[in-house]
This record gives structure tokens, sequence and C-alpha cells, in this order.
């Protein structure tokens, strides 16, 4: 069948067959699908979604695009396990969590992707780190792995590469919010990886994907039962993503939280609540624990005696960064050169934040892309990002902002304005649950 006759079909509210499904994803690999055909396929997805079968059969054909890892030539003494967010603003997670269930005694090869929309990305962090190999090819990954116990990576080009091509065609063209594209894209990677368990950060809120709770929930049950159905063991948690994750958003700025995090030094404690509440399941589902709270506790003692960070820096090591990044981490992630507090219009404190606002003036600093081919300037971001609760005023800013030109930054200052709502300085404020609940097969 020829590919448009495909798309029709989606386009129709039909359901793809099997073999039409292999059909275009072998197409999208040897590029005989344009890209202009896969931006039609993926905005028909999204506008008329998938069923059940549909979803499993793109997940597998994705994940068979490419080679899949086989571990057992590694002898591996622990669980192949790893997780996936599917994005915010500040998520730095992965940076601390791989380390630390890596000195749990689990293996993570986490395959990550770059930033979608609004949202930062796990390799463009990784790569504003210094002499970093973040897409090394299979024989490198499964020998980091092997020897240090983890590696944050991109896909190479023998793992999922339907995947890297759909991705960055959804980035540009209005369609990553597709639960279907979500699933199979996180899925997909996951599988090829040959893991043996997974956890899942599905975020809901102003700075989500998807803000509604219901909707999140759906997508969070849906990836369960894919990715158990498919035979890989999965929990996820639904977390809150109405605010900024952590204190930073760009990229270097992120991996310097990240690492003061691992030296137990300036550590926000939504930051922390997710972190440890991801290692702890995740620890029970590759039987290192037996309980999720037994887990959360084996990863705090680790990050606090110390052993985490010495998992993160081999493993920066191993792939070609700096071998002293936790100590010299200043002279080897620099800032752009300009700073500027944003202060708010008045004294307050701050009673909500359009968190894909904050997002967006990353990007306008240079920091994430609105095109695929877009380059991005690891050096800008922000920091001391106010949070829900906190006073503000003239003394206590709204946040830091990290740029090269006032231009830029003249703009990220406009969306962090529009970002923030403030009120009475006495206003009682509840906050959303960092964790509102999880997700089980």
């Amino acid at each position: 069948m020829l590919t448009q006759e495909i798309i029709i079909k989606k386009r129709s509210r039909k359901s793809l067959s099997h073999d039409e499904i292999q059909q275009y994803v072998k197409g999208v690999v040897d590029k005989s699908v344009s890209e202009s055909q896969i931006a039609a396929m993926c905005m028909a997805i999204l506008l008329n979604g998938m069923d059940k079968e549909e979803r499993v059969n793109l997940t597998m054909a994705m994940a068979d695009s490419g080679s899949r890892i086989d571990w057992q030539a590694e002898s591996l003494d622990g669980p192949i396990l790893d997780k996936h967010s599917t994005g915010g603003v500040g998520d730095k997670v992965s940076l601390m969590l791989a380390p630390m269930i890596a000195a749990c005694g689990g293996y993570v090869p986490m395959i990550s992707g770059r930033g979608l929309g609004h949202t930062g990305g796990t390799l463009d962090k990784m790569d504003s780190i210094p002499g970093y190999v973040s897409q090394p090819d299979l024989k490198k990954l499964k020998d980091v792995v092997a020897d240090v116990g983890c590696a944050i990576v991109g896909a190479t080009a023998e793992i999922v590469p339907a995947d890297r091509t759909i991705y960055a065609v959804r980035d540009v063209t209005g369609t990553v919010e597709s639960l279907d594209l979500i699933t199979a894209s996180i899925l997909s990677k996951k599988l090829a990886a040959g893991l043996e368990g997974l956890v899942l950060d599905v975020k809901y809120g102003s700075g989500a994907w998807f803000a509604d709770y219901a909707q999140t929930k759906n997508m969070a049950e849906t990836l369960v039962a894919v990715a158990n159905g498919a035979g890989l063991r999965c929990h996820a948690l639904l977390t809150d993503m109405n605010e900024v994750l952590g204190r930073t958003a760009g990229n270097a700025i992120e991996v310097r939280e990240a690492i003061e995090f691992l030296r137990c030094e300036n550590i926000d404690p939504r930051l922390y609540e997710v972190t440890l509440g991801l290692c702890g399941q995740l620890l029970m589902i590759g039987d290192l624990a037996d309980t999720a709270l037994a887990g959360r506790e084996m990863a705090e003692r680790h990050l606090r005696d110390g052993r985490a960070a010495s998992f993160f820096e081999r493993m920066v090591k191993a792939l070609g960064g700096p071998a002293n990044i936790v100590d010299d981490f200043g002279r080897h992630l620099p800032l752009a050169p300009l700073t500027r507090e944003i202060h708010a219009g008045r004294a307050g404190v701050v009673t909500a934040v359009d968190t894909r606002k904050v997002g967006l003036a990353v990007i306008e600093l240079g920091g994430g892309r609105r095109l695929a081919s877009d380059k991005i300037d690891h050096g800008v971001g922000l920091s001391s990002v106010a949070a829900i609760g906190q006073n503000v005023g003239s003394t206590d800013p709204l946040c830091l902002l990290i740029g090269r030109d006032q231009d830029s930054m003249d703009r990220a200052e406009f969306l962090i304005r529009e970002a923030y709502i403030i009120g009475a300085p006495d206003e009682r404020i509840t906050k959303t649950p960092t964790i509102s609940e999880s997700i089980i097969a």
C-alpha cells in the first residue's frame, strides 16, 4: 500500500493493521517515507488516536526498527533497570537516579532524549559536560554499563532509529502531546534496551504535556499496561509539574544542581521527594528491595555516604568527560556571562506558576529548540527559581536569568513575569502533593 493511503486511512479514523504499521515504520527508517509524510501521520494519530492493538503494534515495530540489546554475554550480577519521565521544566532527576540505582546494585542503560517543546531533555544536559560522548556506539554503551553500572546516553544509530526520526518531527509540528506517540516513543527505546524493570515519572500540571490530572492518569495507566503487556515489569508515579522541579532550568545549570544534590548540598525538597520516590519503586521492581520504602532507604543511604556521587563521576569519566566533575563542576560547566534578577511587580507570595512559560523563557535565552536543527546554548538558563508559597519582592527575585545578550533576556523576562501570579504576603497557600499516586499493573 502507498504511504499516503496509510495516512489517509488513519486520517479517516480507521484502525491500521499490523502490516500497515510495520510498512510505515520500515519506511521511516529506510527514508522511503518523507519527513512531510511523517508529520502528516503524526498529526493524524494525534487527532484520531489509536486503539490498544495499534498502540502495541506501533511500539513493537519501533522497538524492532533497529538492534535490541542482549545483556546475557555481560553476565551482570544485578537487574537491568531504568526510569523515564514524560517531561517537565527543571527535571534533572535522571542525573541523580541512574548513579543512585547503580550504587544499590542495579544496572542502568538509560537511553534518553533531547528537549521537546518547552520541556528540557536529559541528553541536552549531558551534552553540556565537556568531552562527554552522549551517543556512543552499542559496544561502548554495554562496556560502560557493565563496568560502571550506569550510562546516560542517547539512542545510537542501532537502537530504535525510527523513534529518533519521528521524535524530531514531533518536536516542531505540534504533535508532542499525542498519547499514542508518547507511549510508542518511550517504550520502544526501553524494550530495545533489554530492560527487566522500568519506573515512569508521569507528570501533570502547567509544565507537563497534559495539565489535566485525569488525562495524565490515563497516560500512566496506558504506559504501564503496554509495558507489562510487552513483558516489561513497570510501575508509574504521578508527579506534580505545576512549578519548576528544583531551583534551576537550563542545561549546564541543571547539571550543576544535580551534582550539588549528589554532594548533599542545596537539595530542593520537591526534587528530593520525586527522585527518592522513583528510586524506591525501581529498586522494588528490580527485587533489590522488598518494598518501595526499603528501596528508598537504601537509595538515601548511598546518597548520604557519597557512593552515588562516585558512580556519577565514574560514568562521566568512562564516557569521555572530566574525571573530577563532582569536585570541580564550576570550572567544567561554565555559564553565560550575563545575569539579571527578575523581581515581582509587588511584594507578596507566589500563588501559581504557568510552568510552560518558564520553559519557553529558557528557549528564548537559547537553551532550547524552535526547529529540530537548532543548536542549543548549554550555558544559559534560570537559577534561584521561586517556588509556590515563596515570598518574593524587592530582595527575593522570581528568578535569576543567565544569558548572552540583552534582547533574549528581555524576551525571557517578559515570559517570566507573565508566568507568575503573586498574592498578598499573608495569603495561605495549599500546595499540591509532589507525588499524588502510584500506578501498578
